[in-house]
């Protein structure tokens, strides 16, 4: 019987990070669960994905904590012995236009944002050079690549981790590890239902409607599963928002 790949996903127990990881679950993924929340907040998430037929973890640990991270990252290779897929997702916003954006707003979301997509691979990627196999996956944004008004702090993240992408996709690839990042548009999530009138919003997008958290968990799949010649990408899921 084939060993199950085992996939981390960051900030996975809520939004896009859960639906990734059923659909990486219902694709023969072992999966592992973090977030900042404590165990019995998880534990609806872990149930449904044991639901799918495969085994599931919860570890919960500070992303933006380094040495958190480091001890969170080497229990799992102790207890499950090996992980393949890294969806590095955990984000957070912290907005506000420029001229009024305190030390704190832009500090926090750069730590967590673009931090511990470092802090997280930094740990994982040994293990991965080891195996001579991986994938992973960094949770970026179309506003990393197009910037938007008010988003300062979170669009520079998510620029960030575009460069953190391409630059590692060129380091590791010669291990056969590959690294991507996903830059969605409009997604329905708890944090755009914050944006009030949705249909005004999605009349600027060609395909006139927002995403959903599974059209995003299809690209992840695809890159974590379906292909072994894609690295280096950032691909934008935004229903044609930018063309």
């Amino acid at each position: 019987m084939t060993e199950r790949k085992i996939a981390l996903i960051t900030g996975g127990s809520r939004g896009i990070g859960f639906s990734c990881a059923k659909e990486l679950a219902v694709n023969g993924c072992d999966i592992i669960i973090n977030d900042i929340c404590d165990a019995a907040t998880a534990q609806p998430a872990i149930d449904e994905i044991k639901a799918l037929g495969v085994n599931a973890w919860f570890y919960q640990f500070d992303v933006s904590n380094d040495e958190q991270v480091k001890a969170a990252v080497d229990k799992m290779i102790e207890e499950h012995g090996h992980i393949d897929i890294l969806l590095n997702n955990a984000g957070i916003t912290k907005d506000g236009l420029f001229l009024r954006m305190d030390a704190e707003q832009w500090e926090r979301v750069i730590k967590i944002n673009l931090g511990s997509a470092y802090y997280v691979t930094h740990a994982v990627i040994k293990y991965m050079m080891k195996a001579r196999q991986g994938s992973i996956i960094n949770m970026s944004s179309i506003v990393g690549v197009h910037g938007n008004a008010g988003q300062a702090n979170y669009s520079a993240s998510k620029a960030g981790l575009i460069g953190l992408t391409k630059t590692l996709a060129k380091e590791f690839g010669s291990r056969n590890i590959r690294v991507n990042a996903v830059c969605p548009g409009f997604i329905q999530t708890a944090m755009t239902a914050n944006l009030g009138n949705i249909e005004e919003y999605a009349k600027a997008i060609p395909m006139q409607r927002f995403g959903t958290p599974e059209d995003i968990a299809k690209v992840v799949k695809f890159l974590a599963l379906d292909t072994d010649y894609v690295t280096g990408q950032a691909i934008e899921v935004a229903g044609g928002l930018m063309l």
